[in-house]
């Protein structure tokens, strides 16, 4: 069998952010990494900057200090983009009202839900929760009353509001207009 030719590329392969955000998530100091790794201090800045580029040897000791393995620094970011209004739609009850999953259907991290809902439109009637630890309510355009087991908010334009995911809760649109909302869930509701 023949191999497919592969012609090389001369792109750079910027791994320096990802050496830097490594060290920082560990709250490790260019000094200290210097001082396990052997690497000067400045040797280790350029490579951070992507000003150089280190050794296979280097950087297999860089990695073992910094408790990461090479092909993280090489894999492409998982990432996913939604169009406006091309997300799924998804109903999570409620009348008047129509969801679309802004995060990707696999997140489970977060999940992102954009609501427009109608004049009049209402949530459950009864109050109801969402399996999530954090539950964040953003008014993008207009005006809604988020109802909670003991409080009630009145909430326009530009205001955000925080709750534990598993408290009881419900909405209303009371005016004779559409109001567009952001639900973001911590981590993404169990289904």
């Amino acid at each position: 069998m023949k191999a497919l030719p592969v012609e090389p590329s001369n792109v750079p392969v910027a791994i320096g952010s990802r050496i830097r955000a490594a060290r920082q998530s560990q709250r490790l100091t260019i000094e200290q990494v210097a001082e396990a790794t052997g690497l000067t201090k400045g040797f280790l800045s350029r490579v951070e900057r992507d000003l150089t580029s280190p050794s296979v040897a280097s950087l297999v000791t860089l990695c073992q200090v910094l408790s990461i393995s090479i092909g993280d620094l090489f894999a492409a970011p998982e990432t996913h983009l939604t169009k406006r209004n091309d997300g799924p739609r998804i109903s999570l009850g409620g009348q008047g009202i129509v969801e679309r999953l802004l995060t990707a259907r696999s997140e489970r991290r977060v999940q992102i839900i954009q609501a427009v809902i109608e004049p009049h439109g209402r949530g459950e009637s009864e109050l109801y929760a969402v399996d999530c630890d954090v539950d964040v309510l953003h008014v993008i355009k207009g005006s809604i009353k988020l109802i909670l087991t003991n409080e009630e908010y009145d909430l326009d334009t530009g205001d955000t509001v925080t709750f534990p995911g598993r408290e009881p809760h419900t909405w209303v649109n009371m005016t004779d207009k559409p109001v567009e909302v952001l639900w973001v869930l911590v981590p993404a509701a169990s289904r």
